[in-house]
């Protein structure tokens, strides 16, 4: 595969994250793919948002599964921007997704969407959770996953082969020659997050990753530090 730049939650390090400005800014800043989260919220509808909570990205308070849809589009998320739901991104959006499911319960409703709406060639799912990722493996075997982790020990390479993950996403801090040469020898790629800084830009191409997870726009991010509050997938 060419290497591949991923939009973290959109371009966050500067728009305001995962929302349809940040979605739309990474597209025309050129990225392979964008990067979004998602929960479920209490009527179930499938809300972009990396916390699972509304108090740090928006002006409201409140867990995500405590609210309803219509509570959550009250929301400002940054500039004007109300939180949108994933339909929304896939109207709204053109290039390849990477959809990470942060709540479990979200993987049956995301696999019902992707069937629906004829996407399950443009969207991959991410996550941390292995049980969410088998159960996507399992309704749509023919989605792309990948599996999303910090813990980088020697269970690495059986875990992503039981989910079907031909890609991993992992912490750059974390990662070695060592973990990217198993992934590898089993036929799987590697992309780290978040990768921001020049620096970090070098240690992808030192360690001979497949792609990447940036806050910035890729041109942006090699030339400068990364904004204030940059965090993990």
């Amino acid at each position: 595969m060419s290497f591949l730049t991923v939009g973290h939650r959109g371009v966050m390090g500067v728009e305001p994250e995962n929302t349809l400005r940040s979605f739309r800014r990474a597209e025309r800043e050129g990225v392979d793919q964008v990067e979004l989260d998602l929960h479920l919220s209490k009527d179930g509808a499938l809300v972009v948002m990396h916390d699972a909570s509304v108090d740090r990205t928006t002006d409201g308070t409140g867990p995500i599964r405590d609210l309803t849809l219509a509570e959550i589009r009250r929301l400002d998320a940054g500039q004007g921007e109300g939180v949108p739901v994933f339909e929304e991104v896939l109207d709204r959006v053109t290039c390849p997704i990477q959809a990470e499911i942060k709540d479990t319960a979200a993987a049956r409703v995301l696999a019902s969407v992707l069937r629906e709406r004829d996407e399950t060639g443009r969207v991959s799912v991410l996550s941390f959770h292995d049980d969410a990722l088998a159960e996507i493996h399992t309704l749509l075997p023919e989605v792309a996953t990948v599996l999303v982790a910090s813990d980088l020990g020697p269970d690495i390479v059986p875990r992503a082969q039981a989910v079907g993950a031909r890609l991993v996403s992992l912490d750059l801090t974390q990662l070695t020659l060592d973990v990217v040469g198993r992934c590898h020898a089993a036929g799987i790629a590697v992309m780290a997050w978040s990768v921001n800084t020049p620096q970090d830009w070098a240690l992808t191409r030192a360690l001979g990753l497949d792609g990447a997870a940036t806050d910035l726009p890729p041109a942006l991010g090699r030339d400068r530090a990364p904004a204030d509050g940059v965090s993990a997938p």
